[in-house]
């Protein structure tokens, strides 16, 4: 087995449900801190959020630091899963189990690269490093975010970050994201007057109120999206009414629908079209939650990219499609920093899935790929 392999199935052994760390963030601070790094822990609410780092950028030296998470999603049904989900078991070429892929095999990776790095240049310029969080796959309001806010109050950003989340398509390395949509979650509460069903006109059924208005939601074209960012898409992720009565009207209606918006369209200016179109459907008594959970970012070309692409290009054999697809990351909170920004990682077919899986070889190829990148930006200064 792999240094990769074995880390990676160390930490998948550890139930890391969000924002819960299982220590997991531990046992990457033995490892790195063996190497020479210096570890900052910095625990906001409920949350873990560690930064490991090596070296410094005295003389204009560069700065890039590796950005992960170690917390899960829950497993759903463990007696659907082929495997226990934290056995972290192998079968037939492929490592299942819950955070595998999503992402402690690209946190693994990351790790290993960065001591094979240290071992390799111990007088390395620049400074290295890797950021961990227990909260992006939970409501990350103590994670990341969090982190950032000091960052910018200190001064301490990167010069480059790249996140590990899974962003391979078919192949490992085929997508290189270089920048993410925004997400705005909506809830809509339309009130009614509950009544008979047989007596219409002693109610106000909220249900009817609401649906020319939804269906104008459905059918809308936001926008045409452009060169980096496909069109703004919104989709209706819950309707609920009702009293559970076959007879009875309900009182009120809760809708929920999610924006997914490029530059082109702000949350601003979603959240403006929205409250229009309630006002031409003639929708008056209603309350309206906005939540902008992330906004879109893209991160210019630069050193990062061109030495992940070419990384790629030389050791994965694939031609990289450098786009800003798939839902948000933990990167659009370091990207206002002034900080180039990059997504790589392993496949993203299996994530959030029962029986979420990856190939074995993909561990160690993405390890290589991370310690390429690291020799690229640091041999050219």
């Amino acid at each position: 087995m792999s240094d990769v392999l074995d880390l990676t199935r160390e930490l998948v052994h550890r139930r890391s449900l969000t924002p819960e760390d299982a220590g997991c963030q531990d046992v990457l601070a033995e490892r790195l801190e063996a190497a020479g790094f210096t570890t900052r822990w910095m625990p906001f609410g409920d949350v873990r959020n560690v930064l490991f780092t090596r070296g410094d950028r005295s003389n204009g030296a560069p700065s890039l630091w590796f950005l992960g998470h170690t917390d899960v999603v829950p497993t759903g049904p463990e007696d659907k899963w082929s495997f226990p989900p934290f056995d972290a078991a192998i079968s037939d070429g492929w490592l299942f189990g819950r955070g595998v892929a999503d992402m402690k095999g690209g946190v693994a990776a990351m790790a290993v690269a960065l001591e094979r790095f240290a071992a390799a240049q111990p007088e390395h310029a620049g400074e290295i490093g890797l950021l961990i969080t227990s909260d992006e796959e939970g409501p990350a309001v103590d994670g990341v975010v969090r982190v950032a806010e000091l960052l910018r109050e200190e001064g301490g950003a990167p010069d480059y970050c790249l996140v590990g989340e899974p962003s391979s398509q078919k192949a490992l390395g085929d997508t290189i994201r270089i920048g993410r949509r925004g997400a705005v979650n909506a809830k809509l509460q339309v009130n009614g007057i509950q009544g008979h069903t047989a007596f219409p006109e002693n109610l106000v059924n909220p249900v009817h109120v609401l649906a020319p208005f939804l269906a104008e939601l459905a059918d809308t074209t936001w926008d045409e999206g452009d060169a980096d960012f496909p069109p703004t898409s919104c989709q209706v992720s819950n309707i609920n009414a009702g009293t559970g009565a076959t007879n009875v009207t309900p009182s009120h209606l809760v809708l929920h629908f999610n924006f997914r918006n490029g530059p082109v369209s702000s949350a601003e200016a979603l959240h403006e079209r929205v409250e229009e179109m309630l006002a031409r459907h003639g929708i008056e008594d209603f309350e309206l939650e906005w939540k902008v959970m992330g906004r879109p970012f893209r991160s210019e070309p630069g050193a990062l990219r061109e030495a992940t692409v070419g990384a790629v290009r030389d050791l994965l054999q694939v031609e990289p499609d450098c786009n800003t697809g798939g839902g948000t990351s933990d990167g659009r909170f370091i990207a206002p920093l002034g900080t180039e920004v990059l997504e790589l990682g392993l496949m993203n077919t299996s994530i959030h899935q029962i029986d979420e899986r990856t190939p074995l070889a993909d561990l160690d190829r993405l390890c290589k790929t991370y310690l390429e990148i690291l020799r690229r930006l640091f041999s050219a200064r």
